[in-house]
């Protein structure tokens, strides 16, 4: 059986996200009392795992989809990833403006994949 393509590339896009914000922003509750440098050797050991989801997804998803597609895509993920890692690693609160900004990102889907 054959994992349809969106499928494969919205899950890899989606684990690739997990590792993009930790690398992002994880070494701000982690590493907030060590130097910049070791926060950002760090973030970018983090960041090779995003980019060994990322490419692959995107070389998936790029045969059907187009390259706006895939971005828009990719930014809407990244709400979903951002919201819960920030109120539950983080510990920030919810924000009433993440459902706005998740508004804006599922208007910028529809207008990206309408026919």
């Amino acid at each position: 059986m054959q994992i349809p393509v969106i499928v494969q590339t919205v899950v890899l896009l989606t684990l690739s996200n997990v590792f993009m914000t930790f690398a992002w922003y994880g070494h701000l509750k982690n590493f907030a009392g060590k130097a910049w440098w070791l926060a950002a050797l760090a973030s970018w050991g983090i960041a090779l795992f995003e980019y060994l989801l990322q490419v692959p997804a995107n070389r998936i998803g790029y045969g059907e989809y187009s390259l706006a597609q895939l971005k828009i895509a990719q930014e809407a993920i990244t709400l979903i990833v951002f919201v819960p890692f920030a109120m539950l690693y983080m510990n920030q609160p919810f924000k009433l403006d993440y459902v706005w900004a998740a508004l804006c990102l599922v208007g910028a889907v529809y207008f990206i994949f309408r026919g």
